[in-house]
């Protein structure tokens, strides 16, 4: 919801053309940038009830486990034991979903930065 409303706040067609142009590059990336970090999060989260419940030996551990998990990777050299198996699987559709999102975010944000465009070339021929 916070990557949805920085986005929409930084769609003022009023801004300085000079600014604006800069500004697509730093949206774009920035809403990317933000994406991951909420990617990173999740993952940190996911690590953390993992080293909450036992299900792996430590903290390096449990990040590249959830990491590979959360990509939908799957190495498969850190496995969990079968009583906590299944909350992997929760994890891996949690990551498809979460990039799923990024994607249409940063689809949304690059639709949204070429109308604006499309919109200041028009206001310079008016």
């Amino acid at each position: 919801m916070l990557t949805i409303h920085i986005a929409r706040k930084q769609t003022n067609v009023g801004r300085l053309r000079q600014k604006l142009r800069h500004s697509q590059v730093y949206r774009v990336s920035g809403i990317v940038l933000m994406m991951f970090f909420v990617s990173l999060v999740e993952v940190l989260i996911w690590a953390g009830t993992y080293l909450a419940l036992n299900a792996v030996q430590d903290f390096e551990q449990a990040v590249y486990f959830s990491m590979v998990t959360f990509t939908t990777l799957g190495y498969g050299d850190v496995v969990l034991n079968e009583h906590w198996r299944i909350l992997a699987s929760f994890e891996a559709a949690n990551g498809i979903i979460l990039f799923g999102w990024t994607t249409a975010i940063v689809v949304a944000v690059v639709h949204r930065v070429y109308l604006e465009k499309v919109h200041e070339h028009h206001g310079q021929n008016d």
